[in-house]
């Protein structure tokens, strides 16, 4: 197939976006821009279009103008520059509020309070889902750019209207619901009324709805080619208060234009490898996933004109390459007031368009599998997903990439899917689980799968109550009490208050998920657990020490030790499978408090159950986040610096460099030895095969370093 036959979306692997601002018509430079795309090797642009700001003369009045375009086609300039640049163009959309002047025009296309008035901010009215305004309003301005610009594709990151925190009462929404739920809407947000849980669900529905919509008005004018993308997140919590659901949304994808663009105060640097690997796994591993990337300042806070540190920026563009991810530098505005900012893509965009032959067309060779659901974090999480959903999910990944553990973060629904491909699976705390999901997992342990879970992993159903019947336990031979121990959530810090100040009790004779604790009878806990009881294999492996006083110190002594309560259990099966699980919400705290000892007890529990069968083995000082592909016969791994670079808030200035690393894998092929280059510093590293295994030394790692095994 030659490469202009080649669909825009399975060839560009560079994008680029300047999101223009109002005064850029005025103030930008276009002869910079377009040196700055030959300069980064970029291959497509994403150039504002329409809807909440037109930049270019629409025939619709009432859609608003940028405030200095002066009646001048801005888009159709960068678009034209672009296009004699070689690059595709992607129209970006942005529809989710209008002006005061539309609003009168078409009262009844906008959101509404229970009262009446309007949902607003900043002076602008939002326009609700429901609606004409996106049911026969946008598929018309679609149209419109269409037949005037022909662009391969539109982006859109306010597409989903309002979020799940707030209902719209307009008259819309009040017919459509009554029409296909039979129920006036809810009175509010409520998890405990089941009409709410019954709109949460509806209102999913609508969004898929209108992607569709969108979809099926973008070939119809413009060719099977011309997709309109809806902006996604990875972050799973996120996704929920927006009402996307994500392994619906991907499913329906050719490509995954993805909206996450600098790491969060809950994740690190890693969060970006495992956004790739998430929207891959949920759609297929050869969808490309260009991902908007930050190079204006963000953080605790955001500045959109001045330059982020760059190290801060390249970081996040080599976890998302490790990932899959395709990288797409943003820029916020046309203006060159902070010019340090358009440094920072160009070299590991060059570098990207050197290497790209080993970041494509490749299979992730991880065999640890971390679920992820959206059903439970909307169900289970409720109003407080960040505390019961988030920091489980984000606590076992972390630790998982600083273990330099490979693993892949699959949805609940493909359990069965990659069965093939998982030797360890991890539920943190999934305690939502369909009766299909769980079918699954008893089939996975019935091959003879391992198995890691937390909490109440299965025992509730897909409203969020509490099972009668639990398969899942029933299967691992352990059920759940009502009473609970400890504390859950978090808590003050003040010194005057010890709920938190718990510990876990280690026994005399030691199981393998306690290696490294031989010099020491407690762990610190600060979390909190239900009564478990083990009538299988599964066996307490830890006990519980209650809390007590920390100030002053002379009373901070153990009142208590409570063997018979187990806080971690760990077994065989019949089958085989090597479960562990954490009734104590080790990677809860984890997650929230990031202490060593909590992130060795998860990464003990995984090298229990994988054995020797992990795909790849790390050595050596510093913190480097790993992922491993096959291509073939040959391997390919990644190997991102995170040394100095994950406290957050604050700002990456530039990993320090580490070394000598040792890298061990089975040996690919079935021939000579093999040989392995250094695609970031250059050259080849020294390798030899030892037991079977082939072992490689890299001297010295700097940002990165990409490893490939011929």
């Amino acid at each position: 197939m030659t490469e202009q036959r080649i669909p825009w979306y399975r060839r560009v692997r560079r994008w680029g976006q300047t999101n223009l601002t109002e005064d850029d018509p005025r103030s930008c430079d276009l002869e910079f821009w377009k040196k700055q795309w030959e300069r980064t090797a970029v291959q497509g642009v994403i150039i504002n279009c329409g809807g909440i700001v037109a930049y270019y003369p629409s025939k619709f009045g009432l859609q608003y103008r940028a405030a200095m375009l002066d009646g001048r086609d801005y888009y159709g300039e960068f678009s034209k520059a672009a296009r004699e640049a070689g690059l595709a163009v992607v129209a970006r959309m942005d529809i989710n509020r209008a002006t005061r002047e539309f609003f009168d025009a078409h009262p009844d296309w906008f959101c509404r309070h229970k009262d009446g008035s309007p949902v607003m901010s900043q002076g602008r009215y939002f326009s609700c889902v429901n609606s004409g305004y996106y049911k026969e309003y946008i598929p018309q301005v679609l149209q419109e750019i269409i037949e005037r610009y022909s662009p391969e594709g539109f982006s859109d990151n306010s597409w989903k209207g309002l979020g799940r925190n707030t209902i719209c009462y307009c008259d819309n929404c009040r017919r459509r619901f009554m029409e296909d739920c039979a129920e006036e809407l809810p009175e509010k947000a409520d998890w405990e009324d089941p009409v709410y849980r019954k709109w949460v669900r509806w209102s999913y529905g609508l969004r898929t709805e209108n992607w569709e919509l969108f979809n099926k008005t973008t070939k119809k004018y413009g060719g099977d080619d011309c997709l309109w993308l809806g902006m996604l997140n990875a972050d799973v919590a996120g996704s929920c208060q927006g009402l996307a659901d994500l392994k619906e949304l991907c499913s329906r994808s050719r490509v995954i234009f993805s909206d996450h663009q600098s790491r969060e105060t809950i994740s690190g640097f890693e969060q970006n490898s495992m956004n790739g690997m998430l929207f891959k796994l949920a759609s297929s591993e050869d969808v490309e996933v260009p991902e908007s990337m930050a190079n204006y300042v963000r953080g605790h806070r955001a500045f959109r004109l001045a330059a982020n540190p760059a190290a801060e920026t390249r970081t996040w563009i080599a976890e998302g390459i490790a990932g899959g991810i395709t990288p797409w530098f943003h820029h916020v505005g046309g203006g060159q007031r902070d010019r340090r900012q358009f440094d920072t893509p160009a070299p590991i965009f060059q570098w990207h368009r050197d290497n790209e032959e080993y970041l494509y067309n490749r299979e992730n060779l991880a065999n640890v599998a971390v679920v992820w659901s959206q059903l439970n974090h909307d169900f289970y999480g409720r109003d407080n997903m960040e505390e019961r959903c988030s920091y489980p999910l984000s606590g076992f990944s972390r630790a998982l990439s600083a273990g330099r553990i490979p693993f892949l973060p699959v949805h609940a629904d493909d359990i069965a899917r990659y069965r093939d491909r998982i030797d360890t699976l991890i539920l943190p705390d999934i305690a939502v689980l369909t009766d299909n999901q769980i079918q699954q997992i008893c089939s996975f342990l019935d091959t003879g799968g391992n198995l890691i879970l937390t909490g109440q992993s299965g025992a509730r159903n897909e409203d969020g109550e509490l099972r009668g019947e639990k398969r899942l336990w029933d299967r691992l031979g352990i059920s759940l009490g009502e009473k609970y121990f400890g504390a859950f959530g978090d808590q003050t810090a003040s010194w005057e208050y010890f709920d938190m100040h718990n510990y876990l009790l280690l026994p005399e004779s030691r199981h393998q998920v306690l290696s490294g604790f031989e010099k020491t009878d407690i762990l610190a806990f600060g979390g909190g657990f239900y009564e478990v009881e083990s009538r299988g294999p599964l066996k307490p492996i830890t006990g519980y020490i209650p809390a007590f006083p920390i100030y002053p110190p002379e009373f901070s002594w153990i009142r208590e030790e409570r063997p018979d309560l187990g806080t971690i259990f760990a077994g065989t099966l019949d089958s085989g499978s090597r479960v562990v699980y954490f009734a104590a919400d080790i990677d809860r705290c984890y997650g929230r408090e990031h202490l060593p000892d909590h992130r060795v007890l998860l990464q003990n529990a995984v090298r229990f159950t994988a054995g020797c069968s992990l795909p790849v083995e790390i050595a050596g000082p510093g913190r480097l986040d790993c992922t491993i592909y096959r291509q073939g016969e040959r391997r390919i791994l990644h190997l991102v610096n995170l040394t100095d670079c994950s406290i957050n808030p604050g700002y990456c200035e530039g990993a320090a460099p580490v070394g000598p690393i040792t890298v061990t894998m089975p040996l690919p092929g079935s021939g000579a030895v093999p040989k392995a280059e250094l695609r970031v510093a250059g050259g080849r590293p020294g390798n030899v095969v030892k037991d079977g295994k082939l072992e490689i030394t890299i001297e010295r790692i700097e940002s990165h370093e990409m490893v490939v095994v011929e």
